[in-house]
Formats: C-alpha cells, sequence, structure tokens
C-alpha cells in the first residue's frame, strides 16, 4: 500500500493497481490519478469535499467508481450517487476493504451545528478519522492524525495518540496553520508516538509513504 498526502485532509491510497482517494477539499490542488476505484468523503465541510473535485476525479476515471460518506454528505451534495455510511459499516471497492467508525464532527463550538462525520480504516492498515478524535477498534499500524483545527487543541491531539497507540503517524489537516505552527505540533506528535514506540513520518503534499 503507498499513502500520498495530498495538501490538507486529502489523502490518495494505492493498492494492486487501484486507487482511493479521501476527503479532496477545497484546501487541496487540483491533482489526477490512475485506476479511481473508490472516493471516500468523511463529512461534508468544504475543506473535504468540493464539486470541483468530484467532477474532475469522476470525469477522469476509467470505469465506475464507489462513493461513501455519510448522509449529511449526501444531503449536502445531492447530484451524485453515494452509498451512505455510518459507524460501524463495511464496505468493499476493488482492493480496498474500509471500515467506518464513529458518527459525528467534533464540537467547534456550540453556537455551530454538529454535522455528521465517519472515520475510516483503510484494509487494516491505515485509519483516518475525519474532524474527530473517534478511536477505532483493534490495532492502529498506520494513523493520520489531524493536527490543526478550530474544533481541537494540541492537547487534544495528544490525548488521543495516547489511546490510540498508532505504530505510524503522519499529520494532516494542518492547512490552517503557519509553519511554526506545525513544527510545534509536529514535535508534540512525535513526542507523544515515539514514547509509545512508534514512529512519524511528516509528510510534504506530494510525497508518499511506501508500506511494505
Amino acid at each position: 500500500m503507498n499513502i500520498t498526502k495530498r495538501e490538507h485532509a486529502c489523502l490518495v491510497v494505492e493498492q494492486s493497481g487501484a486507487t482511493l482517494v479521501i476527503d479532496p477539499g477545497s484546501f487541496t490542488a487540483s491533482f489526477a490519478v490512475e485506476g479511481l476505484a473508490a472516493i471516500v468523503i468523511t463529512h461534508e465541510h468544504g475543506d473535504h469535499v468540493t464539486r470541483e473535485h468530484l467532477d474532475r476525479l469522476l470525469a477522469d476515471a476509467p470505469g465506475p467508481v464507489e462513493l461513501f460518506a455519510p448522509a449529511g454528505v449526501a444531503t449536502a451534495h445531492p447530484d451524485y450517487h453515494w452509498q451512505i455510511v455510518d459507524g460501524g459499516d463495511v464496505r468493499a471497492a476493488g482492493p480496498f476493504a474500509l471500515a467506518f467508525f464513529g458518527g459525528h464532527h467534533a464540537t467547534i463550538h456550540r453556537s455551530i451545528p454538529i454535522v455528521d462525520n465517519v472515520g475510516v480504516f483503510v484494509n487494516e492498515t491505515l485509519y483516518y478519522p475525519g474532524d474527530s478524535f473517534t478511536v477505532p477498534t483493534g490495532e492502529v499500524p498506520v494513523l493520520a492524525v489531524p493536527s490543526s483545527a478550530p474544533w481541537l487543541k494540541i492537547g487534544e491531539v495528544i490525548d488521543y495518540l495516547e489511546v490510540v497507540k498508532p505504530r505510524h503517524a503522519f499529520p494532516t489537516h494542518e492547512r490552517v496553520n503557519s509553519d511554526a505552527g506545525n513544527a510545534m505540533a509536529n514535535a508534540r506528535i512525535t513526542h507523544v508516538v515515539e514514547s509509545h514506540g512508534g514512529r512519524v513520518t511528516v509528510l510534504q503534499p506530494g510525497e508518499t509513504l511506501e508500506l511494505d
């Protein structure tokens, strides 16, 4: 499995000649993939999904593409053929086994409505919680950990890592930070992951984590 980080919250996963795209949103530059099999959207916020990305990716796909998202995404973007998923659901698309966790976005503020959100576990290897601190069942070999957002503070990220204890982690959801802010967040993430015997790789947009 290869995991390529795009800008902000977008991930591209490649396995056995097929590609899975997760959360192509407004902070992510346009990109192309080969062998697109599925797209997973964790929630409806614009930094995680845009019509422009969906239309381009679907138009360039060599065949049918499975679209997975919680109900709120289907309501916000009704012109696509969504497979609606919630926490506890399991789906498959090509070589990708997808297990979904959670159901709600983390609280930003009591005045802001909480939207649907699902975390996704890909092939029991990569877990991405979307905008939440939902803990999946089982061991997490690789965690894409949100590192900066209006809905989190670094102490909550540290607590989350203490619970999940990933063997490998890389920061994501970091576009709203300055370089200095990212350096501080990455240092905290690295410290807690390494304290449990894990390791951290800081990926820049376009860089790929290659897994055996």
